[in-house]
């Protein structure tokens, strides 16, 4: 089942026929029409849209318009929406929290949320994902026989301000949609991960680098569980900028090469991916020390991740086998004209909109 956090009181609702799933991106937003037909999930439709400009943070007015705007995009056949929350908008860690009920859960993460989350969040809502207990089986067998220590559970905990919530559900209001989930944007490729590559979520460590156009992630699966996630200030935007002056083109054309990978580009690319790899190595290493378990490979995911020099470069660098994946291989494909062609270069950047509708269905 996709980890499901969604920020909202989702307690009551009911299996959706149609999901829009939405990543709000700092350049691009990107959407999917996510359809059920009896057991199967279907992409109906996708859309790629610029992001609004603004300095500093998005209005509520413009959200809005923006909101509106993506689902007419996608064919305006239903109001049920499900957006991300950015890394800098919404906290995620994992936690151990004692067997209560989620709505204690949430209570103990709302007073205690300096313990637990290690900062001070005031004015924060809270939202958490219990694992599987098949997920914890081999470890709980360890314990001392006889121990009379509360049993605790591994907990996804995720945090983000009131006030951010709030202009979130004014925005879809105001456009008249239906808001199903407010959903961290480092669930989103973890969810539709684990549907494409299910035998490898569940069964072994891998990590995800998702690379955006301002920041990438890292986030570190040990057979089923988010252990460990971390944002990195690069993402493809340093790249193509990079590229471009050191070759002395434009930002357009340097964008062009580095998705096409055009062979004069290679050495020029190398040095620019150098900084990304190197903060990619830091968090496994971190891991593999603080865990006592080895990461055996990583699946990037993101626009970069088009190119595959990119993802070679990555592997030599890191030594560490890197590859992609097929976010849309778990679907049934119903996508009209053009975008049946254009979904396999499309795809690579769809992958977080569809773990973020897989989360609201």
């Amino acid at each position: 089942m996709a980890l499901s956090l969604p920020f909202l009181n989702s307690t009551a609702r009911k299996k959706r026929s149609q999901i829009i799933g939405i990543d709000l991106g700092t350049r691009t937003t990107k959407a999917v029409l996510v359809e059920r037909r009896g057991e199967i999930l279907a992409l109906a439709r996708y859309a790629l849209l610029d992001a609004p400009i603004f300095e500093k943070k998005i209005s509520v007015a413009q959200l809005s318009e923006h909101l509106r705007a993506v689902v007419d995009a996608l064919g305006g056949s239903t109001k049920h929406i499900a957006v991300s929350a950015s890394m800098e908008d919404s906290l995620v860690r994992m936690v151990e929290l004692p067997q209560v009920p989620v709505d204690e859960l949430r209570q103990i993460l709302k007073v205690n949320h300096k313990n637990y989350l290690q900062q001070e969040l005031p004015n924060h809502v809270f939202d958490c994902h219990i694992y599987a207990p098949r997920m914890q089986a081999a470890k709980d067998k360890q314990a001392t026989p006889g121990s009379s220590a509360i049993p605790k559970l591994k907990i996804l905990a995720t945090a983000a301000k009131q006030q951010y919530v709030a202009d979130f559900m004014q925005a879809a209001s105001s456009a008249g949609l239906i808001a199903e989930g407010l959903i961290p944007v480092l669930i989103g490729a973890t969810n539709n991960f684990e549907q494409c590559l299910p035998e490898v979520y569940a069964k072994e460590t891998v990590a995800i680098v998702d690379i955006g156009f301002k920041h990438s992630s890292v986030s570190i699966l040990e057979r089923g569980e988010l252990t460990l996630n971390r944002m990195i200030n690069f993402g493809g935007d340093k790249l193509t900028a990079g590229l471009a002056e050191t070759m002395a083109i434009s930002y357009a054309e340097a964008e062009g090469i580095k998705v096409g990978m055009a062979p004069e580009v290679e050495s020029s690319l190398q040095i620019q991916i150098m900084p990304l790899s190197r903060e990619i190595r830091a968090s496994l290493d971190f891991f593999e020390h603080q865990y006592d378990s080895t990461v055996s490979q990583i699946y990037v995911t993101g626009g970069s991740s088009r190119s595959e020099m990119i993802v070679q470069m990555m592997h030599s660098e890191l030594m560490l086998e890197c590859k992609t994946w097929n976010p849309t291989s778990f679907l049934q494909l119903a996508l009209p004209g053009q975008q049946a062609v254009e979904v396999e270069h499309i795809g690579p950047q769809l992958s977080t909109a569809l773990g973020i509708a897989l989360a609201a269905l």
